[in-house]
């Protein structure tokens, strides 16, 4: 049995001569985070794997003398997803970073974990497509597979469960399987491209995605629509959905982020409750779609609606709704961001953003209220004072309020941002029995639990 960090990283040198394993401090003290508000916690060793079979050996050394493993992109992730609170062997995929294959005639792509949303992109441009899941941070493919993130253009094509076709994983005692295939559908056995995308690292490490990708649209416009209510905004999403206008991206930012969003992107916008809204499609077509949509909206208290077909000009208005989260941060130094994140049916969306500015107003917490409304997904962005028990406190309540309304209206605690640690503990309450089932799936594809211990179930080591 391995008794001290040395001796593993010898035994992982012994097999790994190519590839880096440290111990180095400031290394270890990077993967000891991400960009939630959990505490850090170092890992004993980080190891950067280039290949498959370098996992798989990982994965033998850590199996034969019990070490847990954490698979890492790039930390952006918001429920404590990669701290290593029982130490052991971060395993960072940065230099798995390969787009290994591109079909563009399948409208399919192969690529290695590592490899970054803006950096696959811009290689599909070149083929005239490109990948649609966008949280907004240029996280890692295997990341955003890891927690099924989504983000602002999930309304029209869907989260990241619903674009990878094939998942190649490294089991816990090193085997390596393929879930999936190229194929458009199947209907053979069960459908472990589900079971693993979501997983957050508990079940097995990614080492190759197969996704489906999409043409560029032709005509791309963006538009900003401001209301006099959160209401009135979210009840014209619905009349848009109802309508089957092809909307792309649909994003609300109340009042009060109205205000960070001006303050932090030196821009001149109406402040309140706002829509921020892409639609995709040919020209003419795109042009009826967008009048009948000024018709929708106006029939909602639509204050004011502006449109941009220009480059420059939609990416200011959607750098300006992704640099939201910063805006915050920028606007608060010394405290820490804290993102709810809850997902309902639509038809209560509005009475859930109500919910969570009313208690936010309770506590006398600062923050907005965002979110993805195209999906009854949103978000509240928290800024508390760490060092601040009381304050704490609050954010905490805060968080049950909104989770536990969501949960009570048939939603769920996490929409996109995994459970992680932050979100365990509402995992009993929106499974029932069926958490029972995902123990055993746990238990029997990781059966010492080294895979990301205590992450989404917590189950005995």
């Amino acid at each position: 049995m391995i008794t001290t960090n040395e001796e593993l990283v010898m035994a992982l040198r012994s097999v790994l001569p190519e590839i880096e394993v440290t111990i180095n401090q400031t290394i270890l003290e990077q993967h000891s985070s991400d960009e939630s508000y959990h505490s850090a916690c170092l890992p004993d060793i980080v190891v950067f794997p280039t290949k498959t079979e370098e996992v798989s050996k990982i994965m033998n050394i850590a199996n034969q003398y019990k070490v847990p493993i954490v698979p890492f992109g790039r930390g952006t992730s918001l429920e404590g997803h990669v701290i290593p609170y029982n130490h052991g062997i971060t395993i960072d995929f940065s230099l798995m970073n390969r787009i290994v294959e591109v079909r563009e005639k399948d409208f399919l792509v192969k690529v290695q974990p590592g490899v970054t949303r803006s950096q696959l992109n811009k290689e599909l441009k070149k083929y005239g497509l490109f990948f649609s899941v966008d949280p907004g941070a240029d996280a890692t493919i295997g990341g955003m597979a890891a927690t099924n993130a989504s983000g602002t253009t999930s309304v029209k094509y869907g989260t990241m469960r619903d674009q990878v076709r094939d998942l190649e994983v490294v089991l816990s005692d090193g085997t390596v399987i393929h879930t999936g295939n190229l194929a458009e559908k199947s209907s053979s056995g069960y459908h472990l491209n589900g079971l693993f995308v979501g997983s957050e690292g508990t079940l097995g490490c990614f080492t190759e995605l197969t996704l489906r990708v999409y043409g560029i649209p032709e005509c791309v416009m963006a538009a900003r629509a401001s209301f006099e209510t959160v209401n009135d905004a979210v009840e014209g999403v619905v009349s848009i959905l109802q309508a089957a206008i092809p909307i792309a991206r649909v994003e609300l930012v109340d009042e009060p982020s109205m205000k960070q969003v001006n303050l932090y992107s030196q821009t001149a916008y109406e402040e309140q409750p706002t829509l921020f809204l892409e639609f995709e499609g040919n020209e003419a077509g795109l042009r009826q779609d967008v009048e009948f949509m000024k018709e929708i909206v106006a029939a909602h208290n639509c204050k004011n609606i502006e449109f941009e077909m220009d480059n420059a000009a939609r990416n200011q208005l959607w750098e300006a709704r992704h640099n939201l989260a910063y805006a915050y941060v920028h606007g608060h130094p010394g405290k820490k961001l804290m993102v709810t994140d809850v997902c309902l049916p639509i038809s209560e969306l509005a009475g859930a953003i109500e919910h969570a500015r009313e208690a936010l107003d309770m506590l006398a917490l600062t923050g907005g209220v965002v979110g993805h409304v195209g999906d009854g997904n949103f978000h509240v962005l928290l800024m508390i004072d760490m060092n601040d028990p009381k304050e704490i406190k609050k954010a905490d309540e805060l968080n049950e309020l909104i989770v536990m309304y969501a949960l009570e209206r048939g939603g769920t605690c996490t929409g996109e941002h995994g459970v992680g640690i932050g979100k365990q503990k509402y995992q009993e309450k929106e499974h029932g029995k069926a958490l029972l089932v995902m123990e055993k799936i746990k238990q029997a594809l990781d059966p010492d639990t080294l895979f990301n211990p205590n992450k989404i179930l917590k189950i005995k080591i």
